[in-house]
């Protein structure tokens, strides 16, 4: 039996069981076999065989936005709208086969959106080469799922189901579970909440499942088996995701209303180009971006729309240092910041201080 008919197996026992008390520790078993094996799929150990062809696409610019979605959703023509690159669109599916990068320009920032081929259910297993169009995914700072606004909400569940089946994790958090291996001492399991989801005997089981008999585990939030399973395998990722409903021109203005205040929602219309503006404004928004501006001691800050420095959200005048130069931050000695995120504009501040969007710096070496 090969890998893919074990999986299958494995989901309709799953499907069959029911699930309470009495069944959570074999449904727990079952979830971290499937996970096992899913790694197996999508990381074959052999050596064998000749490697598949993948989409080998530079990362450049400041972030990278990966549009994932089923055939003849509008994923060309919004690149071809949102950027200078055309993308072929026609009538009929697959009419993109391979990667293709463009660039969105915003507030100086050079953000890469790539339109993938098509996907379709079973594409975690390899259909429709799935798995390279899910491994460009993977690299992605945020994931844009185009959805056809004409169809159901299923092409939606299908999508996310495929995408979760090999670790992608959209708009959550990494669990706070805390996770050591040691070379003896047994397991030692401890948690600083209260725990609804899982107990001792369960964890137990699932790292006698890894083959892990001595380990140090701590739970510091009530998370789930699943959320345990993706700490143990240690290549989940965790991506922002929007979701993206084109061809709102073809249905009422109710129905555009109701998925538009959806969370994580946009609704577009490509052909008719509307709304546009207000989804690179969100883009930028997830993608958590500001720009610093610079100036030089005694001159006027450089406020040009090629001029500033792009960083993420959260970052500290130590970025800045590290943006500008590599030994800018050794010889670091203060900061002079005028905008919204000192106290009083302009202010002294040190290494650390937390800048905004839009914020003046200039540094001053030793």
């Amino acid at each position: 039996m090969g890998v893919v008919e074990k999986i299958q197996e494995i989901e309709r026992e799953m499907a069959r069981t029911q699930k309470n008390k009495a069944t959570e520790y074999h449904i727990g078993l079952l979830k971290a076999k499937l996970a096992k094996l899913r790694q197996q799929l999508l990381e074959p150990t052999g050596k064998g065989g000749a490697k598949g062809e993948g989409f080998d696409v530079m990362k450049s610019g400041d972030a990278r936005v990966a549009m994932v979605g089923f055939p003849s959703v509008g994923k060309s023509t919004l690149l071809s709208s949102l950027t200078k690159t055309h993308s072929e669109a026609a009538g009929y599916e697959f009419t993109t086969l391979t990667c293709i990068p463009g660039v969105i320009e915003h507030e100086g920032a050079k953000i890469q959106l790539l339109d993938l081929p098509g996907i379709i259910e079973g594409a975690a297993q390899g259909k429709g080469r799935g798995r390279q169009v899910i491994a460009v995914a993977k690299t992605a700072d945020l994931v844009l799922m185009m959805l056809d606004a004409g169809k159901s909400d299923q092409q939606r569940a299908l999508l996310e189901r495929e995408l979760d089946s090999v670790g992608i994790r959209l708009n959550k958090k990494k669990p706070q579970i805390y996770v050591q291996i040691k070379k003896g001492g047994g397991v030692r399991f401890t948690h600083t909440v209260p725990l609804t989801h899982v107990n001792e005997k369960l964890i137990m089981h699932v790292l006698h499942e890894y083959k892990l008999f001595n380990a140090d585990v701590v739970f510091r939030e009530d998370a789930t088996i699943d959320e345990f399973i993706d700490v143990l395998q240690g290549n989940r990722v965790y991506i922002p995701c929007l979701y993206v409903y084109n061809k709102v021109d073809c249905i009422c203005i109710e129905e555009v209303d109701r998925l538009a205040r959806l969370p994580h929602h946009v609704v577009i219309s490509c052909e008719m180009n509307l709304n546009l503006d207000y989804l690179v404004d969100v883009i930028w928004d997830y993608l958590a971006l500001v720009r610093v501006y610079t100036k030089k001691p005694g001159n006027q800050p450089d406020l040009g729309p090629e001029d500033g420095i792009i960083l993420r959200r959260g970052a500290t005048i130590e970025h800045c240092c590290h943006a500008l130069h590599r030994t800018l931050a050794a010889q670091f000695r203060y900061a002079i910041v005028w905008g919204t995120s000192p106290k009083f504009s302009p202010q002294r501040v040190g290494i650390k201080h937390l800048l905004d969007h839009e914020d003046v710096v200039q540094i001053v070496k030793k």
